[in-house]
């Protein structure tokens, strides 16, 4: 019988070829990892910041100053189309931040919870594209379903049930599917921005000035996404992580300071919001319980609506 020949040598400086000996980039994660330089990525972090403010943020915003001429009411609007765009976009810059971890993430874990977070956004294109549509109409964000006037009018009453329903695919289901998945993504990105030298433990002037954007930002998607108890686990699991990590002598990189510190800025401004909204009586009607948070879109609905009407 023909004997075995041996694999040949790899070059010296070439990378290891494929195979079951030679796991992915972003396989199981090793037994032991070795720190690298990972200096602070500028570009993806700026170019998320932005993405965020410019298809989140603004897409209500350009819904509401664009003319009802352009984007008729039973057509999409300009902010689904800015919604469409984020998710493609936001999956991409995430993939490509997991990408520059200096640390062997779980591959698995980071495709469904890629693929989840496409889902999630998608349902909420659709439900929120409605809700918003309906603010033309007269519908008010800072009452519920059943006491909007234009809601508790309709014959049968059975429409105001698909109402409902597209309301929790809006607010709850489509928020969960799209928000679990955003911070876990996070967070397992979070876990790779440890080193052990202290001076790489510091920000460059650029993450400084882009840390105020990120952190307004942030704000406004806990408080919108009504995502508080997400975010503020997430933010512990960050803090216990970061205490782990120190008593094995490791710091954060710029990265790691870079989120955590916008962290911590949108707490204080989510802290500075409910004091500001804490004695408005029709606000706390519509968040009761423990945990109060009003949404932005129902402050405006509620004491800055100056919405032209839309033509019949």
């Amino acid at each position: 019988s023909a004997r075995r020949r041996p694999f040949p040598a790899a070059a010296p400086g070439s990378p290891p070829p494929a195979g079951p000996l030679y796991p992915g980039r972003h396989g199981a994660v090793k037994a032991e990892d070795t720190f690298k330089t990972s200096p602070f990525h500028l570009d993806l972090w700026f170019y998320f910041t932005l993405q965020n403010w410019v298809l989140d943020f603004g897409r209500p915003i350009a819904m509401i100053i664009l003319p009802l001429e352009w984007f008729p009411l039973n057509k999409p609007s300009a902010g689904d189309y800015f919604h469409m765009a984020y998710n493609v976009i936001t999956p991409f810059l995430l993939l490509k931040l997991i990408e520059r971890s200096p640390k062997t993430l779980p591959r698995s874990m980071v495709y469904v919870s890629i693929i989840t977070f496409v889902m999630g956004a998608s349902i909420h294109l659709v439900g929120d594209s409605v809700n918003h549509r309906l603010i033309f109409s007269g519908y008010q964000h800072h009452l519920s379903v059943r006491e909007n006037p234009i809601i508790r009018n309709l014959k049968p009453e059975t429409l105001i049930d698909s109402f409902e329903l597209l309301y929790y695919y809006d607010e709850y289901l489509g928020h969960s599917m799209w928000y679990i998945p955003f911070f876990l993504i996070l967070f397992i990105y979070f876990t790779g921005c440890f080193t052990p030298v202290v001076e790489q433990s510091r920000m460059p002037v650029a993450a400084v000035l882009l840390m105020g954007p990120s952190s307004l930002y942030y704000w406004y998607l806990v408080t919108e996404g009504q995502i508080f108890i997400l975010y503020i686990f997430t933010f512990f699991a960050m803090m216990a992580l970061v205490m782990h990590q120190k008593r094995k002598g490791l710091v954060l990189d710029s990265n790691g300071l870079f989120l955590f510190y916008s962290f911590i800025i949108a707490l204080l401004l989510i802290a500075g919001w409910v004091v500001w909204l804490w004695n408005d009586k029709i606000l706390r009607k519509k968040y009761p319980g423990v945990i109060y948070i009003p949404e932005p879109w129902a402050f405006y609905t509620l004491h800055m609506n100056t919405l032209h009407a839309a033509k019949e």
